[in-house]
């Protein structure tokens, strides 16, 4: 079953349609690679979903253990190569302020998020440099 639609819109910009939800995304080329920078590059959506995966996970992990997540942030850097040009790192810090998880909890929800399954997708040249502040 078709998950997404995608349409090339022209001037290196793409439409994506969530087939289910009708929810849209657009992508442009960055400023460095012949774009106009107005939107997500591809490679800006690849480092967004392995964050929003180990979000996931991490939050499916929570509920099961009744750990609060709320307020769980994190920022993204993505790191290209320029020959080939690809992502060469995804670098992702992870803050929390507060929780009501124990120190044993922590590391798991830090496992759980290690081996989410788009960090498992990547791959392994790409260095997955990820902090949790909490």
């Amino acid at each position: 079953m078709v998950t997404i639609k995608s349409t090339y819109l022209g001037e290196l910009r793409t439409e994506e349609i969530h087939i289910k939800s009708g929810n849209k995304i657009i992508t442009d080329a960055p400023t460095d690679n012949n774009g106009k920078g107005e939107a997500f590059s591809p490679t800006d959506l690849v480092c967004a979903s392995l964050c929003s995966c180990m979000m996931t996970i991490m939050g499916i992990r929570a509920q099961k253990y009744d750990i609060q997540l709320q307020g769980l942030d994190a920022e993204i850097t993505k790191v290209m190569s320029a020959s080939p040009r690809k992502i060469a790192k995804i670098k992702i810090d992870f803050r929390l302020q507060k929780t009501n998880a124990s120190e044993e909890q922590l590391k798991m929800l830090k496992d759980a998020a290690l081996t989410c399954p788009v960090a498992l997708s990547l791959n392994p040249d790409i260095d997955q440099d990820i902090s949790f502040a909490f």
